[in-house]
């Protein structure tokens, strides 16, 4: 058996004491068990030389992954049924407790499956994937890459609108290198539906406007439009960060938010002189905790968002699931994102996913929607705990959206168990040098 089937059997298992010191014994039995494992298990420990970042292989083939992770026991269940964690907001002891709180602790990889098309689609038709996509009911990643230029210049934050006749279907808006992709039939289960033929695209920007000829997807792949003019590259950004405050997150939660902060100090003393630089906190939690969103207005003060951060703690939850979709609502929906932006970015920070009946499955599928309609793309971190479900729910909205996946890694020693993802090699960083990296990568011209 390997660890990562162990860890995903017992990744719900999160709070008490007792679990988890059932949890230690088993992953060093799994440890001895498998060389490997137990070289890496090793080389963590003995972290702290100050190394920013490792590289991981392939965890597997995508085929036999996907079969590892379709059979865990966790699959038998829905997201409703799982077991609860017990008491919210128990504690942990971890390898490095004794720790300050302080940035630079936390591990992280990076997965962006719009960069790895092919290798998505391959992952996409593997039993596991099937199962996800069922659940949360994004069927056809059926995409097109639309490639915005100006006199050959990249055109940011266009409008790229996909038709099929003169039905809007999809729409979304470009990132500094002139890039979006939109998608045909992604919440359409009947495959003929979408692919129901010819579309269009029309692309916008100021007073520019373009559509193309009749293509199709997903065979035209990608389509390059080029306006002649276009409007000037804004220099405002957008940063939102939505975080799950519930006593689960309780193991990660002050260090994710020494990191956050740190990352807001940071991007705010690289850009502030350059770019118009917007910050908005806001944290959630789930129906009859003490609230279930608690959002902040964008501001300028980064101070302020600091000390927003500051006053939060883990508490309540009690089931697996949370107000995910509540949270997105208020983000997307109760925030004035501005009109003309290079950038706007939603970190989605959490462990857990929403809840799965019918009504919020649908309400999940129109924010992804919306959020790429407004540009808004969303970057999830997937903390400890996170089961296969929810990993696949978070990357299907990046890719809907224009954004890439990141995850807390076990490299740090802090936190619960951490799912390995279902990607390709990846190199694990220090989280606010990551989310620096992310951002910057976002908002360059």
């Amino acid at each position: 058996m390997k660890v990562r089937d162990v860890q995903i059997k017992l990744n719900k298992q999160r709070k008490g004491f007792s679990m988890h010191l059932v949890v230690s014994l088993v992953m060093l039995l799994i440890l001895g068990a498998c060389s490997s494992a137990s070289d890496r298990a090793s080389d963590n420990a003995g972290r702290g030389d100050g190394t920013n970042s490792t590289t991981r292989g392939e965890v597997g083939e995508l085929s036999k992954k996907g079969e590892d992770r379709a059979g865990s026991e966790n699959r038998a269940l829905s997201i409703s049924e799982e077991p609860t964690r017990g008491k919210e907001g128990g504690k942990r002891g971890y390898p490095n407790s004794d720790k300050d709180v302080q940035a630079g602790q936390l591990t992280a990889g990076e997965w962006d499956d719009l960069a790895s098309w092919e290798r998505f689609g391959n992952l996409l038709n593997s039993q596991e994937a099937d199962s996800s996509k069922q659940l949360w009911e994004f069927w056809n990643f059926n995409r097109l890459e639309v490639i915005v230029t100006a006199n050959g210049k990249s055109v940011s934050d266009a409008s790229v609108e996909l038709l099929a006749g003169n039905q809007p279907i999809w729409t979304a808006r470009t990132n500094t290198e002139g890039r979006a992709f939109v998608y045909a039939g992604l919440f359409d289960q009947d495959m003929a539906k979408a692919n129901r033929g010819n579309f269009t695209v029309k692309v916008q920007s100021g007073q520019e406007s373009k559509t193309t000829q009749q293509l199709q997807i997903p065979q035209q792949g990608s389509v390059k439009v080029d306006l002649g003019k276009s409007a000037k590259l804004s220099n405002q950004v957008d940063l939102m960060f939505v975080v799950d405050t519930t006593g689960s997150m309780e193991d990660e939660l002050n260090y994710l938010e020494a990191e956050l902060k740190d990352v807001v100090r940071r991007v705010s003393d690289e850009h502030g002189n350059q770019l118009g630089m917007r910050v908005s906190a806001n944290f959630y939690r789930d129906k009859h905790d003490e609230y279930i969103v608690r959002p902040y207005p964008f501001t300028t003060d980064m101070n302020k968002v600091i000390d927003q951060f500051s006053k939060q703690k883990a508490e309540g939850g009690g089931d697996y699931p949370e107000a995910v979709d509540q949270a997105l609502q208020d983000a997307l929906y109760e925030h004035d994102w501005s009109k003309e932006a290079r950038a706007r970015l939603l970190f989605l920070v959490l462990d857990a996913p929403p809840h799965d009946d019918a009504q919020v499955i649908d309400e999940m599928k129109k924010l992804t929607k919306e959020a790429a309609a407004q540009g808004i793309r969303i970057i999830p971190l997937a903390s400890s705990g996170v089961s296969i479900d929810t990993e696949y729910l978070m990357r299907f909205m990046a890719t809907a959206t224009g954004g890439t996946y990141l995850f807390l890694t076990d490299d740090s020693g802090i936190g619960s168990d951490h799912l390995e993802p279902a990607v390709g090699e990846y190199e694990v960083k220090l989280l606010n040098d990551l989310l620096v990296e992310v951002i910057n990568r976002y908002v360059q011209d």
